[in-house]
């Protein structure tokens, strides 16, 4: 028996028109559809994706066993996470061994940050893989913010925000515009190595970017050291403007 096709399919920053007809096309006729989620919720991805399915298709929704409870450099975090995309891998390949595609999605892009990663690297050179491009997070969120990020020669910066303090200042003070990511429990030490450079005033505050209640507000602004999963800042270039 022949074995399946996997597909990482990018299904953009959250507003679902923002899909790909490709990957409009390869949900709608996907046998199994894979989805990472966080306990207890539906998964901002297949969240996208409701409409886009066809009516006989089979779910594995991949749970993460943690998320921000642990740092991300806790041994105990690299072990967990291991361990759940080696079994997530597994649940995958019994589909594609059958001779069923798959189709994981992946919110954003999959190759950027993207949660399709782990899956690639673990099956990719065994069965037939294609990957579908989405439209990134962060053009979603600097287009909602209504701001263009780069002009003429300036150079974009895309740092998590999950490096320390001084790596945050170092990437930041040499960056022409920027983005932040991860924000969550790291927007305090963000906002401060943001002014720390002198970008805090050009910094914008961009929470679930293209979704339902997106919100955008100047970082100097916002009362609150709050932030969820899905937000980020973007800090736009002041180069040429031809």
């Amino acid at each position: 028996m022949a074995t399946g096709r996997l597909y990482g399919v990018g299904v953009g920053p959250g507003d679902p028109e923002l899909m790909t007809l490709k990957a409009a096309r390869i949900l709608k006729a996907a046998p199994v559809l894979a989805f990472f989620r966080k306990k207890g919720r539906p998964g901002n991805g297949r969240t996208i994706v409701e409409g886009y399915l066809n009516d006989h298709v089979v779910e594995e929704a991949l749970t993460y066993p943690l998320t921000i409870e642990v740092p991300a450099s806790d041994p105990v975090y690299a072990a967990a996470l291991t361990a759940f995309y080696d079994d997530s891998a597994a649940r995958l390949a019994a589909h594609l061994d059958s001779g069923r595609d798959v189709a994981a999605i992946s919110e954003g892009d999959p190759f950027f940050y993207g949660s399709f990663m782990p899956i690639f690297h673990r099956l990719s050179s065994r069965y037939t893989t294609e990957v579908v491009p989405g439209v990134t997070g962060m053009s979603g969120c600097w287009t909602t913010a209504g701001t263009p990020i780069t002009y003429g020669d300036d150079v974009l910066t895309v740092v998590p925000g999950t490096l320390d303090p001084e790596s945050l200042v170092d990437r930041l003070r040499k960056a022409d515009a920027a983005v932040i990511m991860k924000l969550g429990p790291n927007l305090p030490k963000v906002r401060q190595a943001l002014d720390h450079v002198g970008l805090l005033d050009r910094a914008i505050y961009v929470e679930r970017g293209t979704m339902a209640g997106q919100k955008v507000t100047p970082l100097a602004e916002k009362e609150t050291d709050e932030a969820p999963y899905f937000s980020m800042i973007v800090v736009p270039g002041r180069g040429r403007l031809l």
